[in-house]
């Protein structure tokens, strides 16, 4: 190993869980022989196999970048795709790692957690300001004690706080065990999904990158990326997608700021804007018309309602990549509620799984080593708009992904096998944080995973102030 902690002789070919990963992403398999793994024993350690899950998700994306990279070069080869244990898991829990001038952010609110019930147990998500006066509401409380809260939750059944608290617009999840959420109608729905959908949207044909000279390799260089994304699972994509060369412009209507330290953390190499996409649409078509990609995560069908849908997009700016995230999928009896990772953890059996099972399922929950399912999908979402721009650069067309964390929670718990320990360990992170200055002060911060031969290892610019850009295109 050398003395950065990034080299060491321990190195192993891709897993089966990445060549089914860039099976879906409709990679060709001849190109998993660029891919070197370095396992490390400790890293994501769970009883469900996240970390093999990390990989396949951080490694489809790194090979895609690779591939993206090689054609817009014009290099006889694909670079070669280097998998580390050690950054992969790093970067998994980036917002735990993240510094703002020495101080630890607070990822979860005091309402945001495991509650008991009078049959069970419930998680809620009350990060957000209007979503914790939708639980209070919901819950008859008229203040934020947890005392209370947790004494009225202590009468009503599980499910009838999940069903309450959804009714008035807020966010609860009664916990499942994997039997009872395989028996649910969204688990059957989900079940009967890719785990990554690609539609084909147009046959016109496309804006045309030009070709690729300097270095670093920037795969992306030149790609114009609206982001219309919040929490972790977008932004971690379109995070990704910046440091591989994209303009990405962040839209966040005006009257919803993100919270500042989660934008901190996902907000490296972009820029940030207010836009009311109801009220300002004159200004959302002016970005469109030369957008080549467009990510959302809103609900399913709320963009729709504003005649923004992936086809009327695609009407608007043929040979356009609209990539869309949600939490339960744009399908089944859930596929308009809000969700986040560690209440798709609840419903899905993850928690149950990861929680002191000792007394049974209703034994106290747990929760995975990191928000995987919020940092899988989202390299996972990148990886799907990079491969849609290799094809689209090939045969010209846009196309339309559709991905959902119930759906990468499906595949963790049911198709994703644990494999073997290895000797080497990972026993700091050190060696994939760093540090710069930035607008909202010194950050440290963790390294993105996404490594290949030639390929940039840092952003080129640090996060900034949320909405402090204007809503245009950077030159």
């Amino acid at each position: 190993m050398t003395d950065s902690g990034h080299m060491t002789d321990a190195v192993i070919a891709p897993t089966a869980d990445l060549e089914h990963a860039w099976s879906v992403l409709g990679g060709d398999p001849t190109l998993l022989e660029h891919v070197s793994l370095v396992p490390r024993r400790g890293a994501l350690e769970a009883r469900l196999p996240v970390r093999e899950l990390a990989r396949a998700c951080v490694g489809a994306c790194a090979l895609a970048a690779a591939e993206l990279g090689a054609r817009r070069a014009g290099l006889a080869e694909v670079p070669k795709v280097r998998l580390d244990d050690g950054a992969v898991a790093t970067a998994f829990v980036s917002e735990r790692h993240l510094l703002v001038d020495g101080r630890v952010p607070v990822n979860f609110a005091p309402l945001s957690r495991f509650w008991r019930t009078a049959d069970g147990w419930v998680r809620t998500h009350a990060n957000y300001p209007h979503h914790r006066a939708r639980l209070l509401a919901a819950l008859g409380v008229a203040r934020e004690d947890p005392e209370e809260v947790a004494a009225v939750l202590a009468e009503w059944s599980a499910h009838e706080v999940e069903e309450s608290v959804y009714a008035a617009g807020g966010l609860a999840v009664a916990l499942r065990t994997p039997e009872e959420w395989a028996a649910h109608e969204q688990a059957a729905a989900v079940a009967l999904r890719p785990l990554v959908e690609r539609e084909r949207l147009d046959s016109a044909h496309a804006r045309v990158l030009p070709p690729l000279d300097g270095t670093p390799l920037l795969p992306a260089a030149g790609v114009r990326v609206l982001d219309l994304t919040r929490v972790i699972a977008g932004p971690v994509a379109t995070r990704t997608l910046a440091l591989l060369g994209a303009d990405v412009l962040r839209l966040d209507a005006p009257q919803l700021p993100e919270l500042p330290d989660q934008h901190a953390d996902t907000g490296f190499g972009k820029r940030s804007a207010t836009l009311d996409l109801a009220a300002d649409r004159r200004a959302f078509e002016e970005l469109l018309a030369s957008a080549d990609v467009v990510v959302t995560g809103y609900r399913p069908g709320a963009l729709d309602r504003l005649g923004l849908s992936a086809r009327e997009l695609a009407e608007r700016r043929p040979g356009l990549v609209v990539a869309q995230l949600s939490a339960w999928g744009a399908y089944g009896p859930w596929r308009e509620r809000r969700g986040f990772d560690s209440l798709v953890q609840v419903a899905t059996g993850i928690a149950a799984t990861e929680g002191a099972r000792a007394d049974g399922p209703a034994g106290r929950p747990g929760a995975l080593p990191a928000q995987a399912l919020d940092h899988g999908t989202g390299y996972l979402l990148a990886a799907a708009v990079l491969r849609a721009l290799t094809e689209r650069r090939e045969q010209g067309y846009g196309q339309c992904l559709r991905l959902a964390l119930a759906r990468t929670a499906q595949w963790l718990t049911n198709d994703i096998r644990r494999g073997p320990e290895v000797d080497l360990a990972y026993e700091s992170p050190d060696a994939w944080l760093t540090e710069r200055d930035s607008a909202v002060g010194r950050l440290r911060y963790a390294l993105s995973p996404v490594s290949f031969t030639g390929g940039p290892v840092d952003w080129a610019r640090p996060s900034g102030v949320w909405g402090a850009d204007s809503a245009r295109w950077d030159g």
